[in-house]
């Protein structure tokens, strides 16, 4: 199985050397990793030259965008740049983050999912962070969820669901589309991947104000949003963010910003929240 991997990176050089080092000793090579450095002004460039001297499947792309952090657009504008290098000839195509240590095994292990079930759309395993000298699983981790830092789509997924949407909440409207176009999601917690810098570490109060306009764009409606906005304040122990979320949300509805999905898709979408917030109420 030919597996595709592209990599974003601005200003990763304390951590995309371990990324790097992960994959290029996994049990199953990859065809390909196209690492886009965006527009850093560190070691990044260097030290993923060095990775190329040493693997002929790993490539560069230098990129200059903007210096502010926004999640979503910034990251998957740097996704497309090492997209469009990729040799088309690949069965499933990954978007890593640069911060990541993975398991000899974990390409391998993708791959006997991905051939067991041909209605398998997207896989990953779980992320840990270090805390107190241990590694414990990232609050944000779901069985039920593919962390953004660590996307795996089946080539025809990717493709139906209309590959990634320059916006935040990527990495939420591809799961849903997914399971629109019937798709299956699958999540492996015996692939631990250690997450050397946790989520949400350099959000400023704009990106956070994002979070809430990702929220009507995928269509939830307000009452969905509400919900989802208390859920995520509450993990992220901060009420701040509840009202920075529903702040994004208003701007977004009053500036009558373009959705992300058909009106088809959501109402599909909102169906699966309700059903999904009604099974656990259950």
């Amino acid at each position: 199985m030919n597996i595709s991997i592209v990599i974003p990176a601005h200003n990763e050089e304390k951590y995309i050397a371990q990324t790097l080092h992960s994959l290029a000793k996994q049990t199953l090579q990859p065809k390909e990793i196209v690492v886009v450095n965006d527009n850093s002004s560190d070691n990044t460039k260097s030290i993923v030259e060095d990775f190329q001297k040493k693997y002929h499947f790993i490539k560069l792309i230098n990129t200059t965008s903007s210096n502010k952090h926004l999640p979503g657009t910034k990251i998957i504008n740097a996704f497309y740049k090492g997209y469009t290098i990729l040799d088309t000839n690949y069965d499933v195509i990954c978007k890593f983050d640069a911060d990541l240590i993975f398991p000899k095994n974990y390409l391998e292990q993708l791959a006997k999912h991905f051939q067991a079930d041909p209605k398998l759309g997207m896989a990953a395993g779980f992320c840990y962070i270090e805390k107190n000298n241990q590694w414990v699983l990232e609050n944000l981790t779901r069985k039920d969820h593919i962390r953004g830092a660590l996307k795996a789509y089946k080539k025809e997924c990717f493709e139906q669901i209309g590959k990634l949407k320059s916006s935040m909440g990527w990495d939420t409207v591809d799961e849903l589309l997914s399971k629109y176009y019937d798709w299956k999601l699958l999540t492996d917690e015996t692939l631990h991947v250690k997450h050397l810098k946790p989520t949400g570490i350099s959000y400023n109060k704009a990106s956070k104000h994002m979070q809430g306009e990702a929220m009507y764009k995928m269509r939830y409606g307000f009452t969905i949003t509400l919900i989802s906005a208390l859920k995520l304040a509450y993990k992220k122990g901060s009420f701040a963010l509840f009202k920075d979320y529903m702040s994004g949300y208003f701007k977004a509805k009053n500036n009558k910003t373009e959705y992300l999905v058909t009106q088809e898709q959501g109402a599909f979408i909102r169906k699966l929240r309700w059903d999904g917030m009604l099974k656990k109420l259950k």
